[in-house]
């Protein structure tokens, strides 16, 4: 149980990713706060499938500042501290550029809205809590177009990615003497509801193409490593970001 006695809050946690982070961390003996936006049934049949109140669910739209902050204050008021932080929530929006200006930039703020401006004011709030602690560990998920880029319907989505990673890198080189740790994990295409609707559109056969393994990644691919980040045995490699693409883009 290389987690047994942490406390940690994974955003997202109802689907996708972030599910099976938080059943992995589960698994591994920790405490999470399973955050969620709508998907209240998912993330509550994740708390009554572990009685023993390792879970606290907790929603909050993160595109609303004062929701964001509450979601951080309640973890708290939940389990006492945190011991780590995974910022996994996001989406990925498609705002082609012959949409009307408008819409494209309504679309464009929800993106960054989520995807990066929640992801740094949770990361100050925990920066503050850290230091008090002595110490605490931050697990951002990326994505490979902040380095490849991406199409032209999500530029929103690989600008955010890219803030996401360099917000990581400042925090790893800022706080360090602090004990603070910070790690990002890029994944490629990964197989999720969220991405059921584009595999739809577009057919899974473009995206087998262009990776170097058989299957596409799912989400159970990418929570081990989560967990390991959040265990403290990688805290040597803060700053680091670990691509999980299945060989779709390598740097």
């Amino acid at each position: 149980m290389e987690l047994k006695g942490q406390n940690i809050l994974v955003t997202g946690a109802s689907q996708g990713i972030g599910a099976a982070v938080a059943r992995e961390l589960l698994g591994q003996g920790g405490r999470i706060i399973a955050h969620y936006n709508k998907n209240r049934e998912a993330a509550e049949s994740l708390a009554k499938a572990h009685p023993d109140s390792k879970v606290a669910t907790l929603a909050a739209n993160l595109e609303n500042p004062a929701e964001t902050e509450e979601l951080f204050r309640k973890s708290l008021e939940a389990l006492g501290h945190l011991d780590a932080l995974v910022l996994n929530a996001g989406v990925f929006l498609p705002h082609p550029p012959e949409m009307a200006t408008a819409d494209w930039w309504q679309v464009w703020r929800k993106t960054l809205a989520i995807n990066l401006d929640a992801c740094g004011l949770l990361t100050k709030l925990a920066l503050e809590h850290f230091k008090m602690r002595g110490g605490g560990r931050l697990v951002y998920i990326g994505s490979r177009a902040a380095f490849r880029g991406e199409t032209e319907d999500f530029l929103g989505y690989a600008a955010s990615k890219g803030g996401l990673t360099s917000l990581a890198r400042s925090v790893a080189r800022a706080f360090g003497r602090d004990r603070i740790v910070a790690f990002t994990i890029a994944p490629g295409f990964t197989r999720t509801e969220m991405a059921e609707t584009f595999i739809r559109q577009k057919g899974e056969k473009i995206l087998q193409d262009e990776i170097a393994l058989p299957n596409l990644t799912v989400p159970g691919d990418i929570a081990p490593l989560v967990a390991f980040m959040c265990s403290g045995k990688m805290d040597h490699a803060t700053g680091t970001t670990v691509d999980m693409n299945a060989g779709s883009y390598m740097h």
